[in-house]
């Protein structure tokens, strides 16, 4: 770990001087001293003052907010987050409170609903049964399949999809996600979600594309995944998780159960982006889709299942046989997803991460499988994804690999040229293997842009209101949020503008958008 960047710079700066005083057995002894004291500071420490936005403003500095600070502006009453070094937990905390207006503390083992986190807690159970010969990673999910069958259709006549496909998004079916169900809501069965019958409030898992050929994220498919776990071992996936994963990794407050009973205790109540509670009167929503979206668990639970990717991934831990923990590191073409959890990065700074975002909370989990490094993030606000953005910088400027260093943009010298302006068209010719993830991340056809005074602004197709862009240069902008898109305008040697190429540069994805005539 590069320990300045954890402490931050005002300690680097600190420990140059005392590097330039290190004159002497006595100082340099003093020097020693200081140094321990600074490895030794606490991992949460960087939320004190640690917090930023991805991009940064021209000449502006790190505003180095609080994590106490940012909860109150983004109307958030609690979280709770856990940091790992060495694929081990070495810190979990709490922060604020349960429920708006009360008394009772969020604390590391606060029960949080973390959303399309449970896919990756599936996608565990699901490598588990494989490890021990039940499931195969191949083998058409159709022949597990008892209560129902992958639907063929004009599109894909003769449905041949495998668990490969089901956990790394590629597999062609759709519905993204699936809303929550309020505490008087009917819950469907698994039957009923995958057919779009109601109770159920989603459409029907259908395919979209032919399977194989594109990144297309799908609650539906992992919801696919949960009931081959099911018909195969003929169990809940709650139970079985609970025997191959939960048990054994010490997650003992965590579990699939939905809804939930008020009787587990230390529960983080939901809230709405005002701040305020919901999903009354019991304080939180249910979720029919336990294996895509069911997962309850805590900062320490969650820590404990990152370390074990880490360890397994390493060949240091027996949770996951390790050719099954790199193929779960490894992404499957044409998307940026292994077996379940999300990848970036290169080298050292290779990580895997997961959002997780139901109505009333927001979650991330992140874990860097080279050097063991890793964090969660929970929190029970609508408005967390914002908060977690900016933990997630602190965490990994913390962590010192220099996986997401804050962009900083530019005051334009000269305004942005006038034939920007104008309709752009996606190029559909460029291969899937390089539009990559932004087949998912940003599926648009066309694109708008419009240029006044020194701003350049988007309008992407359902958008009522534009997205201005700031500049990294003349030709070049940058829009963020948890996920960072770039714009390049190309000129050619006429003097043209021939298109705009739109980048996602943690999945190094590419799409080209033509301008139109």
């Amino acid at each position: 770990m590069d320990v300045q960047a954890f402490l931050g710079s005002s300690v680097s700066f600190a420990s140059r001087s005392r590097r330039m005083a290190c004159i002497g057995a006595l100082v340099a002894s003093m020097c020693l001293v200081a140094t321990a004291n600074a490895v030794d500071a606490p991992p949460l420490a960087v939320l004190d003052h640690g917090l930023r936005p991805t991009v940064l403003a021209p000449g502006q500095a790190p505003p180095g907010w609080s994590l106490e600070e940012r909860m109150r502006f983004h109307k958030i009453p609690g979280v709770a987050v856990a940091v790992l070094r060495d694929g081990k937990v070495v810190q979990a905390a709490g922060f604020g409170v349960r429920a708006a207006g009360g008394a009772e503390r969020v604390d590391a083992d606060t029960l949080f609903s973390v959303g399309s986190i449970s896919k990756v807690v599936t996608a565990g159970t699901t490598l588990r049964l494989v490890a021990k010969g039940t499931l195969d990673l191949d083998r058409n999910v159709d022949a597990y399949l008892k209560r129902w069958k992958l639907p063929a259709s004009a599109i894909v006549p003769a449905p041949d999809v495998n668990l490969r496909m089901l956990m790394s998004h590629t597999s062609g079916l759709g519905v993204h996600g699936f809303a929550d169900y309020q505490p008087d809501d009917a819950l469907p069965s698994l039957v009923q979600v995958l057919d779009g019958q109601k109770p159920a409030k989603g459409e029907a898992v259908r395919f979209r594309q032919p399977p194989g050929r594109v990144s297309d994220y799908s609650g539906g498919a992992v919801t696919v995944e949960q009931m081959v776990i099911e018909d195969a071992t003929g169990r809940p996936l709650a139970d079985v998780a609970q025997d191959l994963v939960l048990a054994p990794l010490g997650m003992r407050r965590s579990t699939f159960e939905s809804p939930l009973s008020a009787s587990r205790g230390n529960i983080a109540r939901a809230h709405d982006a005002k701040g305020l509670p919901t999903a009354l009167p019991r304080g939180w929503e249910s979720f029919a889709e336990a294996g895509a979206s069911g997962l309850w668990t805590t900062a320490n639970d969650l820590g404990r299942y990152v370390g074990a990717l880490i360890g397994s991934y390493r060949g240091t831990q027996p949770f996951l046989p390790q050719p099954l923990a790199v193929a779960m590191m490894t992404e499957v073409s044409p998307g940026p997803f292994g077996l379940g959890p999300r990848l970036g990065g290169a080298g050292a700074g290779r990580y895997f991460f997961h959002l997780g975002a139901n109505e009333s909370y927001l979650a991330l989990l992140q874990g860097y499988p080279e050097t063991g490094d890793g964090f969660v993030i929970l929190t029970n606000g609508a408005n967390g994804l914002a908060l977690i953005a900016e933990i997630r910088n602190a965490l990994d400027d913390a962590i010192g690999l220099g996986t997401r260093p804050a962009i900083r943009t530019v005051k334009p010298r000269v305004p942005p040229a006038p034939d920007f302006a104008g309709e752009y068209r996606l190029d559909p010719a460029l291969p899937m293997d390089i539009r990559r993830a932004l087949a998912d991340s940003f599926e648009h056809d066309t694109l708008t842009v419009s240029i006044q005074g020194d701003m350049v602004s988007l309008v992407l197709p359902g958008q009522d209101a534009p997205t201005t862009l700031q500049a990294l240069g003349p030709a070049q902008f940058v829009q963020s949020g948890i996920y960072v898109f770039r714009f390049e305008f190309r000129r050619d040697a006429s003097g043209k503008v021939r298109g705009v190429a739109v980048s996602m540069p943690e999945t190094e994805s590419v799409a080209w958008y033509a301008k139109a005539p």
